[in-house]
Order: C-alpha cells, then structure tokens, then sequence
C-alpha cells in the first residue's frame, strides 16, 4: 500500500512528463531494433553515432531548457551555432590563428552575447522573443559578412586530429566478414556533450542558482517575496545559454569542420522540440536536462529509422517531430489542467 502511495505521489508530479518520454524513447529504440535488426540497428556503434551526430543539440537544447525554465525563450541559438562555425573555420583558415585561441575566443562571444540579450530581457524588460529574433537576424548577417562562400577547415592539424580522434570503447565489440573485432567509439565532441549536461544538471538541481531559476519561472512575483533576485537570475540564465550556445557551435564544427552561411538553420526549433518532448513547459517553472536528453535521442531515433529504411525522405523527420511536439504540447496542457483541478 506504501508503495502504492509513493508511485502515485512520484507520478502525479512532473515526473510522469519525464516518465512518458523515456518510455517513448525505450519502445521507439526497440522497435527499431526488432524492424531493423539486419541493418545494424542495435549495435552499439549505431547507439554511439545518434550521440556523435546530435553532440551538438545535446549542447544547445540544454540551454534551452535552461532558458524555458525562466519562461523565456532563445531562437537565435542556430544563427549563434551557424556563426561560431564560421567564426572558427575564419580564424583558423583565413587568418592562420591557433585552435586553441580561436576555440577561446567565440567561447568569449558566446559569453557576451548571452549577456547583451539577458540584459535585455531581464533589465529592460523586453520580450524575449523580439531580442533573440534580433539576435538571430544579427548572427546569421555577421557570418554572411565574414564569408558568403563554405570555409572548409584542412589545415590547422590540431583541430582536425581532435574532430577525428576515436576515443573506443571496449565493450560492445563486433566481428566483421574478415574476422577483425571492430570497437564501438565516440569522437571527443560526445564527451564535451555529455560533460555539459551533467554540469547543467547539477547546477539545476543541486545548486540555489538552480533553485532560483525554477522559482522565477514557477512565478516571479513568489520569487521576489522569496527574496530572488529576478532580474540577476533571468540574465544569468541568458549568460549561461549564451555559452552553452557557443559550445555547441564548436561541438557541431567538430563535426563538419567547415563553416557556411546556412549552417544550423532551425537547430533552435530542433532545441526547443527536444526541451519539450522531454517536459519542459513553454510557461516555465518545469523541466529537466534529462529529459531534453531523451527529446534528443527520440530525434536521434527517428534519423536512425529513416537511414536504415533507405526508401523515406529526410523530411519525414521533420514531419515525425512536429507530430510529437503536437503530442507533448496537448499532454502538458492536459496535465496543467488536472493539476490545476486538485487545487
């Protein structure tokens, strides 16, 4: 009977929106397993190459969620990814700058430009969705300004030989045709990706800035008879977007290792999908990275589905995606609904 109470009490609460997105992605990940078997699909390098190609997302939708938490909301996140990109692929191709200078220096941009658009948000009170519109239009015209032509990365080896590192894993070994035992691997970008989510995660949960940004979104003005700084803590939140954003840019050259003007158009829109298929609420005061984790490897799955079949347009994933982001929208609103009911 006790245990009855606790799973009710534990599913009653915002956990069963993380609850249903796992479970999602288990049934979605073993169809695919059963459907796809001969193609490869439950190897564990195929697991791996859903996290080595959605490093990126990992990044950025944790910053996201960051920000939906507060209430707001950030759609110049793929201009910022498509800018660093070219940003880095400049410096280091154009003008001969080191991998390491260039890595610091639109980490530093990151920072600032989080800054400026928190600053705009929290202390001049604008709406979030206007600043980071401007945002987006100003980050996709400088990375235009830099180049309008693909800047290809071939000639900075320092960069190339971390883009390219195999880091395997000893487990999960294959045995291909000739007999060679293969080891499943990730590049260097999975690991920054993960680190960065952990790190979030923990500053969400455990630490009072973290606190703070679910008690602004929950509802501000609680959160100033609480005492939070609210303007402080919406503009951190930015700051800390900001960068995460530019990490994720340099994630995402890790893997393309090039820079274009058109690169990670509507990778906020993949952000956004994946914070809220993972339970992130649109009106703030709820969410979790782990979630966004799972939002991302639901996305993953469905590209993974689509690369197997070999017969569907790419374009089924956007399809896919936009049918379950419809799902999860009506299902917080219904949940909202229910939880306002008890009340």
């Amino acid at each position: 009977m006790k245990a009855t109470t606790y799973f009710k009490n534990k599913m009653s609460g915002n956990n069963f929106l993380l609850f249903v997105t796992i479970s999602m992605f288990l049934l979605m990940y073993i169809g695919g397993i059963l459907v796809y078997s001969s193609q490869g699909f439950g190897t564990m390098q195929t697991f791996l190459n859903m996290l080595i190609d959605n490093a990126g997302l990992i990044i950025a939708a944790s910053g996201m969620t960051v920000v939906l938490i507060t209430g707001g909301i950030d759609i110049s996140i793929g201009s910022v990814v498509g800018l660093v990109c070219m940003m880095l692929a400049h410096s280091m191709e154009n003008l001969g700058m080191s991998a390491s200078l260039s890595i610091a220096l639109v980490l530093l941009f990151g920072i600032a430009f989080g800054t400026l658009q928190g600053w705009l948000v929290a202390y001049l009170k604008l709406q979030p969705f206007i600043v980071t519109l401007a945002g987006m239009f100003f980050c996709r015209g400088l990375t235009a300004v830099i180049s309008v032509e693909q800047i290809a990365i071939t000639s900075n080896t320092t960069f190339l030989a971390m883009a390219h590192k195999n880091i395997k894993i000893l487990f999960g070994a294959t045995v291909n045709k000739r007999g060679i035992k293969l080891y499943p691997f990730v590049h260097p970008s999975v690991i920054i990706a993960l680190v960065a989510l952990v790190c979030v995660w923990y500053v969400c949960r455990y630490t009072k800035f973290g606190r703070s940004l679910f008690a602004v979104g929950g509802n501000e003005q609680s959160a100033l008879l609480m005492g939070i700084n609210v303007r402080k803590t919406k503009m951190l939140a930015y700051v800390l977007n900001g960068f995460l954003a530019s990490l994720a840019g340099f994630v995402f050259c890790l893997n393309t290792t090039s820079g274009f003007v058109e690169q990670a158009r509507g990778f906020e829109m993949e952000a956004i999908a994946s914070a809220v298929i993972g339970g992130t609420l649109l009106s703030g005061g709820v969410g979790t990275v782990i979630g966004t984790f799972f939002g991302v490897l639901i996305k993953a799955t469905i590209e993974t589905y689509i690369r197997c079949n070999g017969t569907l347009s790419s374009w089924w994933n956007k399809i896919v995606l936009s049918a379950l982001l419809c799902f999860f929208i009506v299902l917080q609103s219904v949940f909202a609904t229910l939880k306002e009911k008890r009340k």
